[in-house]
């Protein structure tokens, strides 16, 4: 797949005219992503982070916010740099019930060891033992290991 400049034009028909995710079922605890699609945008590195980011802002939709954070992860994975600048966008799901919006947002913090999403990671953790979610997965297993990597020397430079 050739890289396209992203622009508003794009990046409007990779995130909305898209396939819908499949969320996890009893059968699979996991998600499903469009492989073209994520692949994508990870190879458009941090040309694509402005539009990720506005998704983000403005998204309402648990499928369309699920699939932009995996893609975040995936770009961390892949040496994008910057989306720890992202973090004001990103608190906004901190206080999120959603089981799987909760796994990807404690990834990208584990893997961005942003200062200020310790507290906030440690809160998620705390209600979802008071309250816990219906899923097919827990949660807490990557938001405890994201809370873990804070306190491990292993992570700190």
């Amino acid at each position: 797949m050739d890289i396209k400049p992203v622009t508003n034009a794009y990046i409007y028909n990779n995130m909305n005219n898209r396939v819908s995710i499949q969320q996890p079922t009893p059968q699979r605890n996991y998600c499903l992503f469009d492989k073209n699609k994520v692949d994508c945008f990870v190879k458009q590195k941090e040309n694509a982070l402005p539009y990720l980011n506005d998704v983000l802002m403005h998204s309402n939709n648990e499928d369309q916010i699920t699939e932009t954070l995996y893609i975040l992860d995936r770009m961390l994975d892949d040496g994008t740099k910057g989306i720890d600048k992202m973090y004001p966008t990103l608190s906004r799901f901190n206080k999120t019930k959603s089981p799987n919006i909760q796994t990807f947002l404690a990834g990208i913090y584990r893997k961005t060891q942003i200062p200020d999403a310790f507290g906030p990671l440690v809160s998620m953790l705390i209600q979802n033992s008071l309250n816990p979610q219906s899923s097919c997965f827990d949660p807490n297993e990557e938001v405890g290991g994201a809370i873990l990597s804070y306190l491990s020397p292993r992570f700190r430079s």
